[in-house]
């Protein structure tokens, strides 16, 4: 694709306010001589003829000064981090559309002082700022400001690879340098349904063991990017074929493939990232989540999930055979959302119809009587509010009580 077509293709997929938003920066960028690209994913998928729902711009210059010359100019704020170069303004009113912001970016050079380290930042040209992407088709950069609007810069033949359906790393020491870039390639891979080239995947396996080298944080968030994938089955499947989550730790490799057929449901409860983490480990023990867990970090919300679908598939069988009531006593003490990836992965039988009513309703279900009404009656607060309350519960639960009038009436057997 030229490059003329490209920027045909920007223009059309920026709504009216957003070109009004970019034509004011490229103003002011061309009236200080000021280069400005949108790098990167925006370049590769405008190519694609996919959706570009964000884009930051990149200047070769200062993009804190540009940020600050257009918020005086046209209104709104600046939040500056001078250690990396990058400005975000916050539009005034009349500039917002889809979003409330618009990041302006300083082209700049990375450096690695040894592999899986985080990247020294330097300002850089354009060239510099190519060179430190992961992807050839992620080193594209079309300019935008005066004359050469649409020109595009495509150092690393990034466009042939798009038209081959390849992902090719740009130097031998990428995945050194980045091991999550690994991660990425197998989502690119997987999304645009491309292939790794072979001499990228030559370079895996020097650089898998620096994958212990990496944070939590930095790991997970891969994770979570390839989970939140349409394609995330086939992605996690290709990482174990590569051998790079026995790398991160070796229960993870370890998945049930039923399971994972889940994560290709339209059922709501299955969409959520939490869920299709839930989906992903909940074959897996207790003892397995908490070693997960001290690699990669869950957060407190998902680490609940986790540890209630394991514990649950534990003790399956313990809901077989009871009453309403006596099954709510057991789940209620579980996760809802746990229950919920449970129940839709679960085949048909007894266990799934109890769940199912649970979920719909009986966790709903509540006496009328209140611990105010029990205290009118002269009760004394204390554990026994516990008790009555419960026992009047169970009673709607399993069907002994069916009107207020009957509920009011087994209360009264109760007291006496």
């Amino acid at each position: 694709m030229d490059s003329h077509n490209l920027a045909e293709l920007l223009k059309r997929s920026l709504g009216e306010v957003r070109l009004r938003l970019i034509q004011l920066v490229l103003d002011e960028a061309t009236q200080r001589n000021l280069p400005l690209y949108i790098v990167g994913g925006a370049v590769r998928d405008l190519a694609l003829e996919r959706p570009v729902n964000d884009f930051d711009l990149t200047a070769e210059g200062d993009a804190i000064v540009l940020a600050r010359a257009l918020s005086k100019k046209h209104g709104g704020g600046v939040t500056a981090h001078t250690k990396f170069g990058t400005a975000k303004w916050f539009l005034p009113q009349d500039l917002k559309a889809d979003h409330d912001t618009l990041d302006l970016i300083s082209a700049r050079s990375e450096t690695y002082q040894y592999p899986a380290a985080l990247p020294t930042v330097a300002s850089g040209t354009i060239a510099e700022d190519l060179r430190r992407r992961d992807f050839s088709i992620n080193a594209m950069a079309l300019r935008l400001d005066g004359t050469h609007f649409g020109e595009l810069r495509d150092d690393f033949h990034g466009m042939d690879d798009l038209q081959k359906g390849i992902v090719r790393v740009l130097h031998p020491r990428s995945f050194l340098d980045d091991p999550t870039r690994m991660y990425r390639a197998v989502r690119y891979e997987g999304r645009y349904a491309f292939k790794i080239a072979e001499e990228t995947l030559a370079l895996i396996p020097e650089a898998r063991p620096f994958v212990e080298k990496l944070s939590a944080q930095r790991i997970r968030h891969e994770l979570d990017l390839i989970l939140d994938e349409p394609n995330a089955v086939s992605m996690l499947k290709r990482l174990d074929e590569l051998d790079l989550l026995s790398c991160i730790h070796p229960a993870l490799a370890d998945f049930d493939r039923s399971n994972l057929a889940h994560l290709q449901s339209d059922d709501p409860a299955l969409q959520t990232r939490n869920s299709r983490w839930a989906l992903w480990l909940m074959h897996l023990s207790d003892q397995d989540i908490e070693l997960i867990n001290e690699r990669l970090h869950f957060t407190a919300e998902l680490l609940k999930i986790l540890r209630s679908v394991a514990l649950f598939e534990t003790n399956l069988p313990t809901l077989r055979g009871l009453k309403p009531s006596e099954a709510v006593i057991i789940l209620e003490s579980y996760s809802i959302k746990a229950l919920e990836v449970i129940s839709a992965a679960l085949p048909e039988g007894e266990i799934k119809n109890t769940l199912n009513q649970y979920l719909s309703e009986w966790w709903h279900v509540k006496p009328k009587t209140t611990g105010h009404d029990l205290k009118k009656r002269g009760i004394p607060p204390g554990p026994k509010y516990n008790e009555i309350l419960r026992r009047l519960r169970a009673a709607w639960l399993d069907g002994e009580v069916k009107t207020e009038e009957e509920e009011k009436e087994l209360l009264n057997n109760l007291l006496r």
